[in-house]
């Protein structure tokens, strides 16, 4: 499966189009590192695959080029002794089409010194192996961002050591991260050298001896203390360079290899195996390990290490949807150390988490993180004693103003008083309805307490706030002010102003727990599916709105030309599967056939607009096994059409879910019958509790659709039933 895996897939990009705005990176699943090869010094923008330049191997924390980088270090091989405190003189030629870029090992050959690198991970450090192939003596160049960041070279024990101060937007100002890394050749310090950079610090180190000779390295880093770095180096370093990459190699392969997938369209094959790959990178292991082997960290808050499991790099409006719900199939131990992480973070802000990099950004509208939670909770992954302690901070979180705006709930005494966001918020429609699903999933979570069913009824009933909002004269989610009145001059293809990146044809639809309510709203499902029918076939025309110019996401938008559907961002992640929810699965089946197989592929322009954090490769790997989850916290998967001829899920309790499409042609746009252990299956959705008891899901495909009624008991969940 890694031999599939082309790290480049979504990499071509810019600041005002996105074709994934991924990066090429080799690292392991969770690790707290990521290595890439750098090829332009353009802030977060620095590697297209079309670029023929190679400034350095970059140990990276980039989450996103919105977010920035973090603890950045660039390492460059050369050749010679032109020294210089300028990144772009020691830039070199090379071949793409050559070099390696593979989830646990990347290779590149620098023509203009003749060196080839070679780079394999372990989760905290990697090891390296240079060869260098001219008469020049061979060295590397160390670039570290940051004024108060440190480079050391320490002769005697083959070492350069450091500390790199650089993050973007961190609350500690002196945080940053430790390092070592060992040579096994003898430095030459005589020509070795610091300089100091326009943006941080330089060491230039030469090695000893025969110029044409191969070096080999091994690096170790810490967000906690030199010494830390060192323990990680003896905790995870092999001792050979080929050992390490076999041991990546495993963890990757422990993840690939959950879910087989078969296709004649060798494509499809490597593109699910790359997007599933990409659900693996983030987020990122923040935590250590002490000499007892118990997990420790670096609290950005208290400026002080502390015990416990933290993971960063993460946005939880973008991953609730599609990442977390796959943990729960195929990762669930990792799912409940990543939430033991939730609850760290919260003990140590006040506040759950909303988007970490390192710590609290304060991004984007909601407080999803509480799907994350509800999610587990419902799915059994958390005990009792946990559910109540989640279930407090998912209280606060939702009701305690913070003095801190990244924490919380922006306008939350208007959400609270009013039952919904007002204009005077940014982004209001969005952040109402985003806090009315967090709501469900509050009480969904409470309602697994005996002793909390009045919380959770209190929750369950202010998840209905989105109806606040609802204007019944155009069909569309509203911005309204203080006193209840609708901002006027509306215009459904205006972005911006109360709606997050999209207009009101993308976020009139987010009632994730309620659509029998939003479609009652609507006076018939006949009027529902035509309002969605309409959102399909009309133009992607847009208005800038409060934005003021054409943003990324527009461009995409118009781009992939697939009506107001704009699978190119999370808010309309969803939209293509409600369809079922007035009984007409055909439609979902052969929009989600179109999306699948025309938006995404495993090239350098993989996606329809940004991949964050794992989300949208999400979307594809789930759509292509033939279910989405709509609902995290609800417990369902909603049914759409499997791209694959077979998929086999592994599950942990070593059980299968096999999954068979018959007639599984490129014509064959819909789902004329299917059959769950040999007995007919009416229900358009899947219970997580069917899933995991394994099974096989026979689904039988079509040139045309076969019409039939639906009861509400087959169609997919929803708080209000009829």
């Amino acid at each position: 499966m890694l031999e599939m895996i082309d790290t480049r897939q979504g990499t071509n990009n810019n600041r005002n189009f996105s074709n994934g705005n991924t990066l090429p990176y080799t690292g392991v699943p969770f690790g707290m590192n990521h290595y890439a090869v750098q090829t332009a010094n353009e802030d977060s923008w620095f590697f297209n695959p079309y670029h023929r330049v190679f400034q350095g191997i970059r140990l990276s924390h980039q989450p996103s080029p919105w977010m920035g980088d973090f603890c950045p270090i660039v390492i460059t091989p050369i050749a010679g002794n032109d020294c210089s405190n300028d990144i772009l003189s020691y830039q070199s030629s090379y071949r793409p089409e050559e070099s390696v870029f593979s989830p646990h090992y990347l290779k590149v050959k620098q023509l203009r010194y003749n060196i080839i690198t070679e780079l394999t991970p372990s989760e905290r450090g990697c090891r390296m192996k240079f060869a260098y192939q001219s008469e020049k003596q061979a060295g590397i160049v160390f670039h570290v961002p940051g004024k108060n960041s440190r480079l050391r070279l320490e002769p005697k024990t083959n070492t350069v050591s450091g500390f790199a101060n650089y993050a973007a937007g961190s609350h500690d100002p002196e945080f940053g991260m430790y390092f070592t890394l060992h040579f096994d050749q003898s430095l030459d310090v005589e020509v070795s050298g610091l300089f100091e950079t326009e943006e941080g610090k330089q060491l230039i180190v030469y090695f000893e001896g025969a110029a044409r000779q191969t070096v080999q390295a091994s690096l170790a880093t810490s967000f906690i203390s030199q010494e830390q770095a060192q323990s990680n180096h003896n905790r995870e370093i092999a001792d050979s360079f080929e050992a390490q990459k076999l041991a990546a190699e495993k963890m990757w392969n422990k993840y690939l290899g959950k879910i087989t997938v078969s296709h004649k369209n060798q494509e499809y094959v490597k593109t699910f195996y790359t997007c599933l790959y990409r659900m693996f990178l983030f987020p990122q292991k923040f935590y250590e390990l002490n000499e007892a082997e118990l997990p420790i960290h670096y609290d950005t808050t208290a400026k002080a290490v502390k015990p416990g499991y933290l993971y960063t790099n993460n946005g939880f409006w973008d991953t609730y949807k599609t990442v977390y719900p796959l943990y729960s199939i195929i990762a669930p131990g990792e799912y409940q150390e990543i939430l033991a992480g939730i609850l760290t973070s919260y003990n140590e802000s006040g506040f759950l988490p909303k988007w970490l990099s390192p710590d609290e950004r304060g991004m984007m509208p909601g407080t999803l993180v509480d799907a994350v939670i509800a999610d587990a909770a419902v799915k059994g992954l958390l005990s009792k004693a946990e559910i109540a302690e989640f279930l407090e901070a998912m209280v606060k979180t939702a009701t305690v103003k913070s003095g801190n705006s990244v924490y919380g709930r922006l306008g939350i005494e208007e959400y609270d008083q009013l039952g919904y966001v007002s204009t005077a918020v940014p982004e209001s429609v969005n952040q109402t309805l985003d806090y009315a699903y967090s709501d469900f999933c509050i009480g969904q979570t409470a309602a697994l307490l005996e002793d909390q069913q009045e919380t959770a009824e209190q929750f369950i009933q202010s998840s209905l706030n989105y109806r606040n909002l609802f204007d019944s004269e155009t069909g569309f989610m509203r911005g309204k002010d203080s006193k209840g009145i609708f901002r006027a001059d509306f215009s459904p293809e205006r972005w911006g102003f109360d709606y997050t990146e999209g207009s009101a044809w993308q976020n009139s639809f987010g009632v994730y727990h309620n659509f029998q309510d939003l479609i009652d709203s609507y006076e018939s499902e006949t009027a529902f599916l035509n309002r969605l029918t309409e959102l399909c076939n009309t133009s992607p025309s847009f208005e800038v709105g409060s934005y003021g110019f054409e943003i990324h996401e527009m461009s995409e938008v118009a781009a992939i030309d697939y009506g107001q559907l704009a699978l190119s961002n999370q808010p309309s992640f969803h939209i293509p599967y409600l369809f079922n929810y007035v009984g007409k699965p055909a439609s979902t089946q052969v929009v989600v056939k179109q999306l699948m197989t025309r938006l995404f592929n495993s090239g350098y322009e993989g996606f329809p607009g940004d991949e964050d954090n794992g989300s949208m490769s999400g979307w594809f790997v789930f759509s292509s096994m033939g279910f989405y989850p709509v609902t995290p916290g609800s417990g369902e998967y909603v049914l759409g059409i499997p791209l694959f001829d077979e998929v086999s899920i592994q599950l942990p309790n070593g059980k299968m879910w096999e999954i068979e499409t018959l007639n599984n042609t490129s014509q064959a746009n819909f789902v004329t019958k299917v059959e769950k252990n040999q007995q007919d299956y009416k229900k358009l959705f899947l219970t997580h509790t069917d899933l995991v008891k394994g099974g096989e899901f026979t689904v039988h495909l079509g040139l045309a659709p076969v019409y039939q009624d639906y009861s509400k008991a087959e169609r997919p969940f929803s708080l209000k039933k009829q």
